[in-house]
């Protein structure tokens, strides 16, 4: 499946989740540390706000960062994970149509223009529905509402596991993840954090 169909389908599987869970649900904790399910809600949605701005600097090729700074993203999250509920699910669900929107005017010669990510990687926006589309999937599993890694495609799962493999590569921890997947330790190495 194309990047933006994993995008969609994510997207969709993402708003099922939180479609299930109750108000009361949005408190509790999630797959990560520190994290509530608010958390995570804020943070797709601000995902989204972000990969919108990176789609406005691919077509107007005007610089616009995903986050003015290393402090916005974290101070977004809090900010807004403390709204209503019933506002950080229309925030969520809005941001994903128009982040939707935004992919579908995206001229077609402006898909190759450069952009830089949060991490500072100098990418062509091809890479834009890549990127939302890990968001949404890990995400959806990281609410922990029943949605675990076995339930998303086994394309997808073999494309997290090429990116984050060369994301670790890339910090260093080639060999002993080499050694842990190549079966020859059965012990997991010791690994930064993915992003």
């Amino acid at each position: 499946m194309s990047p933006r169909g994993w995008t969609d389908r994510g997207t969709a599987l993402f708003l099922a989740t939180l479609d299930g869970l109750t108000d009361d649900d949005l408190s509790a904790s999630t797959r990560l540390p520190g994290w509530t399910r608010r958390h995570v809600v804020a943070h797709v949605h601000g995902n989204a706000e972000a990969l919108r701005r990176l789609l406005s600097w691919a077509a107007t090729g005007e610089e616009n960062r995903m986050y003015a700074g290393p402090d916005q993203r974290a101070a977004e999250i809090e900010e807004l994970s403390a709204l209503p509920a019933g506002d950080l699910r229309a925030l969520v669900r809005q941001s994903a149509g128009r982040l939707a929107a935004d992919m579908d005017a995206l001229p077609a010669g402006a898909w190759q223009n450069q952009v830089v990510t949060a991490q500072g990687r100098t990418v062509p926006a091809t890479e834009i529905p890549w990127m939302r589309a890990r968001e949404v999937w890990v995400h959806t599993v990281d609410l922990d509402a029943g949605v675990t890694f076995a339930d998303l495609p086994d394309d997808l799962n073999a494309a997290l596991v090429a990116d984050a493999a060369a994301k670790q590569a890339a910090k260093g921890n080639a060999a002993p993840l080499a050694e842990w997947l190549t079966g020859r330790t059965p012990h997991a190495p010791a690994l930064s954090p993915w992003l």
